[in-house]
């Protein structure tokens, strides 16, 4: 599967984005999804996941009623929406692909697919 995130871009704090990946290549519905994000000298971390159906979802406790994430099976579609956004949510953001469409992972080398990213940044 080929995964496109987009809707990046350059916001104050305390506002609100949205992220969308777009999955081509693949059954999209018989993937688990997840976000990750990469701050400048920084490791990849985990921000969220959702299973197959979108019942089941996992924040990282740093994002945790502030995110959320979401699917569109039909659209082959993967949302995350970033509300009341700080300056430390400054990062590339990553959608990546779980083959298992079951449980939330939250470890990046459970998933095998990776789309190339796109930067958000929150201004003070």
């Amino acid at each position: 599967v080929q995964l496109q995130a987009s809707g990046g871009g350059l916001v104050q704090a305390g506002g609100s984005l949205r992220l969308s990946c777009e999955a081509s290549g693949g059954t999209f519905s018989s993937y688990t999804m997840g976000w990750f994000r990469q701050a400048p000298g920084k490791e990849r971390e985990f921000v969220a996941s959702i299973n197959w159906s979108g019942l089941m979802t996992r924040y990282a406790d740093s994002v945790k009623g502030r995110f959320a994430i979401s699917r569109d099976n039909a659209k082959n579609t993967l949302s995350l929406q970033m509300n009341s956004l700080k300056p430390e949510d400054t990062a590339v953001y990553y959608c990546a692909a779980n083959q298992h469409p079951y449980g939330t992972p939250s470890q990046a080398p459970e998933y095998s697919y990776w789309g190339q990213g796109t930067l958000v940044t929150v201004s003070s």
